[in-house]
């Protein structure tokens, strides 16, 4: 599962910065060794704007923490928490069919964006144009591990 992203180096001692996925700093916080071990967790803060700064046993200076941008964190789905009834990873969400309440195609779900409010889903129709539905009851009754059903009210 992915944790956060590499967007940059930060500073001249090897400290990267952080984008963020998820619940944020503190799951990523429990987690010490990312990649099957390639990177090793030394040192993690906020950065103040929604992201971290981290530095890594093996990055020793900004050159090295350079060549890591665009880096994905990730680490076993196992290694996770258990789910609550409800919750989700976004990462359960994204490649799933999404079909409308009365089970016609939709697309497939993209991405899982949170821009303040509630999750979105942003569903990519066949055409390649894509669109956003709010994770609300409304919107989205009910998924799975199979599909996503957008009601028709919300399906563009």
């Amino acid at each position: 599962m992915t944790l956060a992203v590499v967007i940059g180096a930060h500073g001249v001692a090897g400290e990267v910065r952080l984008k963020l996925f998820g619940e944020g700093l503190e799951s990523l916080k429990a987690h010490k060794a990312f990649n099957g071990g390639a990177l090793t967790l030394s040192k993690i803060r906020s950065d103040n704007k929604g992201g971290a700064i981290a530095r890594f046993a093996e990055v020793a200076d900004r050159s090295a923490a350079e060549k890591l941008r665009g880096t994905t964190l990730t680490v076993p789905r196992a290694v996770l928490p258990p789910l609550e009834e409800g919750e989700y990873y976004h990462a359960d969400l994204i490649g799933l069919p999404a079909v409308t309440d009365a089970g016609e195609p939709v697309g497939t779900i993209v991405a899982v964006e949170n821009y303040g409010a509630t999750d979105l889903v942003e569903i990519e129709k066949p055409d390649g144009k894509r669109f956003l539905v709010p994770l609300i009851e409304a919107a989205v009754p009910e998924w799975n591990d199979e599909r996503l059903v957008v009601s028709r009210d919300f399906a563009e």
